[in-house]
């Protein structure tokens, strides 16, 4: 007789399963998002725990109730990277036992940035799985990274039984998995990269790295809006999100933090793309600052903090009599309402007709800002091109404005002036309610402070 094939339907975006298909999905919400797939959950029960090790008396260890107090919490030392960028992103180095997930468009450079880890990681024995490249293109890459590590072992495999079994047979440190998308397991009769598939396989990996205490990379890939493909479970599953962005036209990479759970979420990490691979920027304000011969109206510098790094970012604007009727207002990179707010306190406190002005706004480096700090500095820019008169190079600004027009305090703001003073700037403006924070002998810097957007405006133009 004919085994009965076993189907289900699985939400993309949740990974609830349902016998039927569903047009509403009852667990997120979300409309015809359910596709069907083939199951086979007859012989799971073999495959279970298949990664673990069994005792010396042959069997294999069980969980059971345990009182918190009772619990004996050991404080694992985080593993360096030897990437500092890396470790600041994942706050401090790897933890024993995470399993993180890298995402990031085709050829962004995921794949470049785990085999440097992979190879720059010589204390460890790192295991390298690639179900998309071949030994023989890896080990090109590897060449042109030109840093090859003793204990970096590459194997080419998709079956996701097979890999734990020469997991057991290595005994690895760390593993990176290129990419979860392209793994499969017999036990499941859909295709690799499938919701059930991905799932199933992430939770072998997750319930692998608690229990072995093994570190697990997944890269991942993403859709055309920009998120992780696959279930949306997949990102709850998981220790850390980072996501790896950029233009692949340019040359500086952001490497930025969506979840930690053993640390900061506001980290970003700056890669430059060479022939070579990826090269760390320790100080990323002398490439998000564009050097200049002459003064240009329309750009300010401001000062702004991601998690625990200060930057000094330059913002540019352009201010235009509209052609049409309705006037245009666009930015990249900051947020546009909070433009048109930043427009609308200009012309009711400053007296700027912008009105009838097309304004666009752009943060240079391709930096996605969302700190209030900047709206000093994007009200400045604004006023300096519509006046067309640049401002003095050397000043720069960190402060949020109100709807009032008056000039809010910030937090943070001792790191701030410290960045300004080392790259050479000579004034900072900033809100008069910080100064009570501040002690101005530390710095050499001149801090201007003051409490109205309209007072500060008459010092330039």
């Amino acid at each position: 007789m004919a085994k009965k094939i076993k189907k289900a339907y699985f939400c993309k975006e949740c990974g609830y399963e349902s016998a039927k298909w569903l047009g509403r999905c009852s667990a997120c919400g979300e409309w015809n998002s359910f596709v069907e797939e083939i199951l086979d959950k007859d012989d799971n029960k073999t495959q279970e725990k298949a990664w673990q090790k069994p005792d010396a008396k042959g069997r294999k260890a069980d969980n059971h109730p345990t009182k918190i107090s009772e619990i004996k919490a050991e404080d694992s030392p985080r593993i360096p990277t030897y990437d500092e960028e890396l470790n600041r992103v994942l706050g401090g180095g790897i933890v024993p036992g995470s399993l993180i997930l890298i995402g990031g468009e085709p050829g962004i450079g995921k794949s470049t940035l785990m085999l440097q880890l992979a190879l720059a990681l010589k204390m460890c024995k790192v295991l390298y799985v690639s179900g998309e490249e071949s030994q023989q293109q890896i080990k090109m890459r590897a060449d042109r990274l030109g840093d090859r590590s003793p204990d970096c072992y590459v194997l080419t495999e998709t079956n996701i039984e097979k890999i734990f079994s020469r997991i057991n047979e290595l005994e690895p440190d760390i593993v990176i998995i290129d990419s979860i998308q392209t793994l499969y397991t017999s036990y499941i009769d859909s295709g690799a990269g499938s919701i059930s598939q991905v799932r199933h396989c992430t939770g072998e990996w997750m319930r692998f790295s608690k229990e072995r205490q093994i570190p697990v990379f997944l890269i991942g890939h993403i859709t055309k809006d920009g998120a992780i493909a696959g279930p949306k479970i997949l990102e709850h599953m998981v220790d850390t999100v980072l996501q790896f962005e950029g233009d692949r036209h340019l040359t500086y990479r952001l490497l930025r933090t969506m979840k930690n759970r053993f640390g900061s979420t506001s980290e970003i990490g700056i890669y430059e793309m060479r022939a070579t691979g990826l090269r760390e920027v320790s100080n990323p304000s002398e490439i998000l600052i564009s050097q200049r011969d002459e003064g240009l109206s329309g750009i300010t510098i401001g000062a702004t903090v991601e998690g625990n790094r200060p930057l000094l970012i330059e913002v540019q604007s352009l201010v235009s009599a509209a052609a049409y009727g309705t006037p245009q207002r666009s930015s990249t990179g900051y947020d546009a309402k909070r433009l048109n707010m930043l427009l609308a306190v200009l012309e009711k406190r400053g007296g700027y007709r912008l009105a009838a002005q097309d304004v666009f706004l752009n943060i240079a480096g391709g930096l996605k800002i969302e700190d209030p700090a900047i709206d000093l500095a994007v009200c400045m820019s604004v006023v300096s091109s519509y006046h067309d008169q640049p401002l003095p190079e050397h000043v720069c600004f960190t402060a949020e404005v109100g709807l009032g027009g008056e000039v809010r305090a910030i937090s943070r703001i001792e790191n701030r002036i410290a960045e300004a003073e080392k790259l050479g700037y000579r004034e900072i403006y900033i809100s008069k309610y910080n100064m009570k924070a501040i002690d101005l002998a530390n710095y050499g810097i001149k801090v201007h402070a003051f409490g109205k957007l309209e007072d500060i405006l008459p010092h330039f133009f």
